[in-house]
């Protein structure tokens, strides 16, 4: 079973003041994307919509959100994305 830290995710979505938030999820956490909706909802005063499009990477996030009046876009189940500069390696002399 996955940790999904809501306790952070809470924390972020009153740091954030957001009033409507979208939850983005990998295919394999969809299952559970009632018991984040109800913790986010019953912890702060923000309602909660879930994304059903697709989530195929941490690069893989829906446009347009605010377009809806989407404060905060919350993606599970993949990591970071990151640069590949990040990961150059330094080669000793």
């Amino acid at each position: 079973m996955y940790e999904l830290e809501l306790d952070k995710v809470v924390e972020m979505v009153k740091n954030e003041k957001a009033k409507l938030v979208c939850i983005q999820l990998a295919d394999g956490l969809k299952p559970r994307a009632k018991e984040i909706r109800d913790t986010i909802e019953q912890h702060t005063d923000a309602k909660v919509v879930i994304w059903g499009g697709s989530a195929f990477g941490g690069c893989d996030l829906p446009r347009g959100l605010e377009e809806h009046g989407i404060d905060l876009l919350i993606h599970f189940g993949h990591s970071y994305f990151v640069k590949p500069e990040y990961h150059k390696m330094k080669h000793a002399s």
